[in-house]
C-alpha cells in the first residue's frame, strides 16, 4: 500500500482507485451499505445516480437560501412600510399611506430578496463545503492527478466511526480497488 503525505502527520483517509464509472458506482453502493459515513468519490465527470448510490440526502443549502430570501423580503418591507406608513406618514399628492402603497415597494422588496438569497447561497455553500481549504490531503497522492483524466477514486476518511486502517484497506481491496494508498494530512 502506498503512503501519500508526511508519515509523521495524522492519517486523513484510505483511498482506492477504480477503472470505470460502473466500478466506482458499485463500490459506492457497497461502501454505503457497509455503514461508512465520512467518505467521498472522485471522478473526471459527473456520474448519474451517484448521490443515491452514496446515500446522500438533500442539501440543507436550499433551506438556508429560503431563509436568506425571507430575511431580505422582511427587511425591505420593514424599511419601507414602517417609516412611510407608521412612523412618518406623509400624504403627497393624495397618495395613500396604508397597505395600498405596496406596489411602489415591489422593486426594493424583489431586489433585497434576491440579494440576500444570493449572498446566503454563496456563503452557505462555502461554509457547508468547509471552504476555503487551501490544500486537500488527496493532492499529496501522486496518482490522484489522474482523476481529471480517466481514473475514479473512493476515499474513506479516518474521521469515520468505523474507520480502521487495516480493515478499511482490506474492505476496499474486496471491492476491487487498486493502488490503495494511506493518505496523510500533510
Amino acid at each position: 500500500m502506498e503512503i501519500a503525505g508526511d508519515n509523521k502527520s495524522a492519517v486523513y483517509a484510505v483511498a482506492a482507485e477504480f477503472d470505470s464509472a460502473r466500478d466506482l458506482y458499485q463500490a459506492a453502493e457497497k461502501v454505503r451499505d457497509a455503514g461508512f459515513k465520512r467518505w467521498d468519490v472522485y471522478s473526471p465527470f459527473p456520474i448519474h445516480g451517484m448521490d443515491d448510490a452514496m446515500g446522500m440526502k438533500r442539501s440543507f443549502l436550499g433551506r438556508l437560501v429560503f431563509l436568506g430570501g425571507l430575511t431580505g423580503f422582511i427587511t425591505a418591507v420593514s424599511l419601507q412600510f414602517i417609516p412611510s406608513s407608521i412612523l412618518y406618514p406623509l400624504v403627497v399628492a393624495g397618495k395613500p399611506i396604508d397597505i395600498m402603497t405596496v406596489p411602489a415597494f415591489f422593486p426594493i422588496m424583489f431586489e433585497l430578496t434576491i440579494l440576500l438569497s444570493a449572498f446566503t447561497a454563496v456563503f452557505g455553500m462555502l461554509i457547508l463545503n468547509g471552504l476555503p481549504r487551501w490544500n486537500h490531503p488527496l493532492f499529496n497522492w501522486g496518482r490522484f492527478k489522474k482523476v481529471t483524466e480517466d481514473k475514479f477514486y473512493v476515499a474513506i476518511e479516518s474521521r469515520d466511526p468505523q474507520f480502521s486502517e487495516r480493515a478499511t484497506r482490506e474492505f476496499l481491496e474486496t471491492l476491487g480497488g487498486k493502488n490503495l494508498a494511506l493518505i496523510h494530512e500533510d
